[in-house]
């Protein structure tokens, strides 16, 4: 790499010859993803997610779609567009064998109102309803005519029933009928894998994934503007919602943790889930409110501080209004990800070969190796998910970077942000790469530590419990800190243009120098934002108690909670990262610029007069400080005023 170190740089120029950064990291990143290929390709070819949530008949039809013929099965390959709902012949006689359903089962248009006694009432409500609840190479003309109707038709008499709302069953309304349905529902749903059990919860509450992740999204966006624009009110504001949020939140979930342990209709093993994620989700936010309140309680007195520190980072985006649209196109790509591996996750759980059985029937066995595509699946959500964000991180530090080092400030340099990006795609994707992957391995332990937790946690004492969450606290800890570093290693990237490992180095040399200076400055801001994402996620949480809690009924509804907060975070995260990331490199600029000129004629600051108060008074410095730490803020050697920058 031919960027000049830190140590040599003087007059900062943007490096026009560099060689491609970190090229190996990012041939295997093309590697990796040419696997995710695979298994979409895989997935696409043999799963059908439309099966989960659908319905399907005993012959491989799957119910308001057109399907195409199964090898062996007569009765499969029909357009069952207008047949959406799933009818049992045998309703009220349910068994369960090795999972399955004994009944035979097919798609009908509409689910019988009112009981059917006999054949000649089946014919007639198939003539006046159009829904054939007989087979279907039956004609209805020969439901009273042919001699095993009987067989072909379901169990007389057919009890009213009614479609359920999750799976597209028609559900017995008979009491009696409707207790041994419930019953064998129950237990299949119980019995089903804990995977398909959390991917039929997302895709019956879609629509509120959807809902609740555009709030989030208005949310985020609101706040962007806010801190660009931020006042001592403001922080105040957000401050008090911050707290009434917390603590609603926290009320919330603990009441409906009571309610749903007192209620004593909680039989499915679903439900039972909810109980138990509802009381680590109110755990969790009560420690969070508390630590969050003391943090609050003990930095009350540096609001006035943190708004002057916003007043010049929105000075510097002022100058690069491109800066606040960047997280927009940030987001768009990463949802545009995430509809992409939702789409494979679902197909990939739904992966099986049809396979003909006596009489012509359908059944769909699970191919070997679904868990480890998986797994494989869900390294790629963390890995490339934290590569964007990476790459906008490297994009708005190559911007500022571009827009401090330039002598004259009211005339910024054009297309700051288009010129970085440029530079990110051309030479250092590299190091995107490789800072993302050392995420992604940091985090994969903590995932693995909670899966095995999870299997355990019957059969451990108490001694491997604390240990478990020793380990898992350990490595949250080693990635917020790697986190931090690898935002740093970006910015001196954008700096040097040199790869991820000597940027890493230069990083650490500048931050332990001057970490007692630059440390006091962005706690405090970083803190605030920390709110704003808590902010967003509170209330996006909040929404999402008050939209799933109507829906309890077979749903694991906790576990997509879970993930609209996630999501939550992330938007925010990516929103109030342009704050964040133009701090960190605004500072890191300046700590090189402090370390390379001096001030002198020969060697100017490249800072402007109000960073330079600023950072002053924050650290109320004094001319009786060591030699480095006056040198930026008391005359220089020749005895030159440092005078503010033209």
């Amino acid at each position: 790499d031919s960027g000049e170190s830190v140590s040599e740089l003087r007059e900062w120029r943007p490096v026009v010859h560099r060689k491609c950064t970190d090229t190996l990291w990012l041939l295997l990143f093309f590697l990796f993803w040419a696997g995710l290929m695979f298994i979409t390709g895989y997935a696409v070819m043999a799963g059908a997610a439309e099966r989960l949530v659908l319905g399907y008949d005993s012959f491989g039809n799957i119910c308001g779609r057109r399907n195409t013929p199964v090898k062996g099965a007569p009765l499969s390959g029909q357009d069952m567009t207008n047949k959406k709902y799933v009818f049992f012949l045998n309703s009220c006689s349910l068994e369960m064998q090795s999972l399955k359903i004994s009944s035979v089962s097919l798609c009908v248009s509409s689910c019988p109102q009112e009981q059917l006694n006999s054949l000649e009432d089946l014919q007639s409500f198939a003539r006046n309803n159009g829904s054939c609840l007989c087979v279907y190479n039956l004609n209805i003309s020969s439901y009273t005519l042919n001699p095993k109707a009987a067989e072909l038709c379901p169990t007389l008499p057919v009890p009213p029933s009614k479609s359920f709302p999750l799976f597209n069953r028609c559900v017995p309304q008979n009491p009696e009928c409707y207790s041994k349905y419930a019953s064998v529902l129950i237990s299949m749903v119980n019995e089903m894998d804990v995977f398909h059990r959390i991917l039929s919860g997302i895709l019956a509450g879609r629509d509120t994934v959807i809902g609740l992740s555009v709030l989030a999204l208005a949310f985020s966006f609101i706040l962007v503007l806010a801190f660009r624009f931020i006042r001592t009110l403001l922080v105040h504001t957000l401050i008090a919602l911050v707290v009434f949020g917390l603590l609603f939140v926290s009320g919330v979930l603990w009441w409906l943790y009571y309610d749903y342990r007192n209620d004593p209709s909680t039989e499915l093993e679903t439900e039972k889930e909810n109980v138990k994620f509802l009381l680590g989700y109110a755990i969790f936010s009560t420690i969070v409110t508390v630590v969050l309140l003391s943090l609050i309680l003990v930095l009350r007195k540096r609001l006035q501080f943190t708004v002057q520190l916003f007043r010049i980072v929105g000075k510097i985006i002022g100058r690069i209004p491109f800066l606040l649209f960047q997280p927009l196109w940030t987001l768009v790509i990463l949802i545009v990800f995430w509809v992409f591996w939702v789409a494979v996750l679902l197909s990939l759980g739904t992966a099986g070969t049809a396979q003909t059985t006596s009489g012509g029937q359908v059944e769909y066995r699970a191919l070997s190796g679904i868990c480890y595509m998986a797994w494989y699946h869900f390294v790629g959500l963390i890995w490339t998910s934290e590569f964007i964000l990476a790459c906008q991180q490297m994009a708005i530090a190559g911007a500022v970077v571009t827009c401090y080092f330039n002598r004259n400030k009211h005339s910024p340099p054009p297309h700051p942000v288009l010129s970085s990006i440029s530079v990110l795609f051309c030479y250092h994707l590299g190091t995107a790469v490789k800072g993302s992957f050392l995420i992604t391995i940091l985090r994969i332990p903590r995932i693995v530590l909670l899966y095995l937790y999870n299997i355990l946690k019957q059969k451990e004492g108490a001694c491997a419990k604390c240990l478990f969450k020793c380990c898992f606290c350990w490595f949250w800890c080693q990635e917020s800190y790697l986190r931090y570093f690898n935002q740093h290693a970006y910015a001196t990237t954008a700096i040097n243009g040199t790869n991820f490992c000597t940027s890493a180095k230069d990083a650490v040399f500048i931050l332990e120098k001057n970490s007692a200076k630059l440390a006091s400055i962005s706690c405090f801001g970083n803190f605030i934002l920390f709110l704003g994402k808590v902010f967003v996620v509170c209330f996006t949480v909040f929404g999402g108690l008050m939209a799933f809690n109507y829906h309890r009924e077979l749903q694991a509804w906790v576990v997509p909670l879970l993930l609209v907060g996630f999501f939550a975070y992330l938007m925010s995260h990516s929103f109030l990262s342009v704050f964040e990331v133009t701090a960190d490199a605004m500072f890191l600029c300046f700590a090189i610029d402090m370390e390379t000129n001096d001030g002198s004629a020969e060697k100017p600051y490249f800072v402007d007069q109000e960073l330079l108060t600023f950072v002053s008074q924050s650290n109320k410095l004094t001319e009786g400080k060591n030699h480095r730490s006056l040198r930026p803020f008391q005359d220089n050697e020749d005895g030159t005023e440092l005078q503010p920058m033209v």
